[in-house]
């Protein structure tokens, strides 16, 4: 019994472990790397623009002295879908290198969603 306890402990945590996310590297599954050193399924992860990336840009990115209307930092404005669009890839490698946003920081999941958001083309959706 004591040995199925620690055979069922080590199985659970082992679990836990190869289950969770990282924010030290990601590797390409095939639908896109992202952030952290794990594998990212982006066929589970929300990218979609409007609902999610968007809002992420929208509160992180899109304020003054950083990529506001008018803005000449890095790839210029991120107010509107075109201007995010022609910007994807370079968003995609700042985010994923946690150079951006410069006045914070985004959750695993958000990075997740945009670099998602970015394999998956870049969408408008």
């Amino acid at each position: 019994m004591k040995k199925l306890m620690t055979l069922l402990l080590m199985v659970t945590f082992i679990t836990i472990v190869a289950c969770s996310k990282s924010d030290s590297g990601t590797t390409n599954n095939g639908s896109g790397s992202g952030t952290g050193g794990t594998t990212l399924n982006c066929n589970t992860i929300d990218s979609r623009f409007a609902a999610v990336v968007f809002p992420i840009i929208q509160n992180n990115c899109n304020s003054v002295g950083c990529h506001a209307t008018g803005s000449s930092n890095g790839p210029g404005a991120l107010t509107n879908f075109d201007q995010i669009k022609a910007a994807a890839a370079q968003i995609r490698s700042s985010v994923e290198s946690g150079t951006m946003p410069k006045n914070g920081a985004l959750t695993t999941a958000q990075k997740n969603a945009i670099s998602c958001w970015v394999a998956s083309g870049a969408l408008n959706n």
